[in-house]
């Protein structure tokens, strides 16, 4: 398998669409005429009470966002230290209160700063909040698009409406230049992937990559501000998690700016803490994502010194392994290798792992997941519509 050989997708498209990100260090006027938001207004990180909306911006502005159900519109724009959300590059709302399972339409509203005169309204957008209390749960699963813009396209027009859509991880290559970071995450080959399916994204190694990888958590919003997470949608009960680099943390090839085994190590306390959560505890169905396999078909130590890399996280299985198994955990789902593989339970580990997906539309797969009172039905697809994988997993009962 050449995993070095996969970038096949274009960068041309990330650096183009979003020029008016690479002004410099300053803040700059945009030009006559020119937008204010310079993405969709993406919804992420959705909860049962609420979510948050992150956009870029062609200038600095302040932003707010309208949230409306039943002929009601709430208003919210509550920042930190006094201040409206506002950015040069990118602007962030977070909302809460809301109940849960209840339909809504956002959109976000722009204003440049120190001209008044100059506003933009996004459209409006669906958005359901979770609800843990549903009997059934429907989400939509991506891996490893690395900036492949064609892929990105037919997954964003073959994906359905869901509770959510799990990216899990590899979004880039590397992220060598800035003016990457705003396209690739936030209107990724011009697509607005949260319409209909907000967004929750898992980090992947790539992620990790570059000059100005430190930037990428600028406009990734996640439940808790941690790379880490877990959440209830119906029946089932997720946990996310970040498995870091395919390399210890001292390889040369990252210069000292990584430090992924603390990480993992903050992971593992955690966890010994969120599966006693009782929403987690009792879930009928327990999936875990991270974006390296816990798990492969043939293990092996690589040789770092000989440029080989990890085509599964041995670190992270050994730091988590014992809370997944207490817990109950049924599925590992993850990408990586770009090539899907479903490796069941066994006498060794009590979860299966499923990995799927890869840039090269080939290679591309896009998982739908539907949990019910009885089963839970993970349906592996490719960019043809055909299904190359389909499980089922049963409920856990008492």
């Amino acid at each position: 398998m050449e995993r070095r050989n996969f970038i096949t997708g274009s960068v041309a498209g990330a650096s183009g669409l979003l020029g008016s990100l690479a002004r410099g260090e300053t803040a700059s006027p945009p030009v006559a005429g020119g937008k204010l938001m310079a993405s969709p207004a993406v919804i992420m990180a959705p909860r049962a009470d609420g979510a948050e909306v992150v956009w870029a911006v062609s200038c600095l502005c302040r932003g707010r966002i309208e949230v409306r159900a039943g002929g009601k519109t709430k208003e919210y724009h509550g920042g930190t230290c006094g201040f409206y959300p506002q950015g040069e590059k990118i602007v962030r709302v977070r909302f809460d209160g809301l109940p849960a399972g209840r339909e809504f339409e956002i959109r976000a509203i722009t204003e440049e700063l120190y001209d008044s005169k100059r506003r933009e309204e996004s459209g409006w957008k669906k958005f359901k909040t979770l609800n843990p209390a549903a009997t059934s749960s429907h989400f939509v699963v991506w891996n490893d698009t690395h900036q492949n813009d064609e892929t990105i396209d037919k997954l964003h027009k073959m994906t359905p409406e869901a509770d959510f859509l799990l990216w899990n991880g590899d979004t880039c290559n590397d992220w060598h230049k800035e003016e990457w970071l705003a396209p690739t995450l936030l209107n990724p080959g011009g697509n607005d992937m949260s319409a209909g399916r907000p967004l929750h994204l898992v980090w992947g190694n790539h992620d990790m990559r570059g000059k100005w990888a430190f930037k990428a958590q600028e406009m990734i919003a996640m439940p808790e501000g941690r790379p880490f997470y877990a959440f209830r949608s119906g029946p089932v009960a997720f946990i996310c998690l970040h498995t870091g680099e395919d390399k210890p943390d001292d390889h040369p090839s990252f210069g000292g700016r990584v430090a992924l085994e603390p990480l993992r190590k903050e992971q593992a306390e955690w966890l010994e803490q969120i599966i006693q959560r009782p929403d987690i505890k009792n879930a009928p169905y327990r999936v875990v994502f991270c974006h390296i396999p816990l798990r492969w078909i043939k293990e092996r130590q690589a040789d770092y010194s000989r440029g080989e890399y990890d085509h599964f996280a041995l670190p992270s299985r050994n730091a988590w392994d014992g809370a997944l198994r207490k817990w109950g955990a049924q599925v590992v789902i993850s990408g990586h290798t770009h090539e899907d593989a479903w490796i069941p339970a066994d006498k060794n580990f009590s979860y299966a792992q499923l990995v799927s997906g890869g840039p090269k539309p080939s290679a591309a797969r896009w998982i739908e997941g539907k949990a019910d009172g009885d089963k839970l039905r993970l349906v592996m697809r490719n960019l043809a519509g055909e299904t190359t994988r389909e499980h089922l997993l049963p409920a856990i009962r008492g």
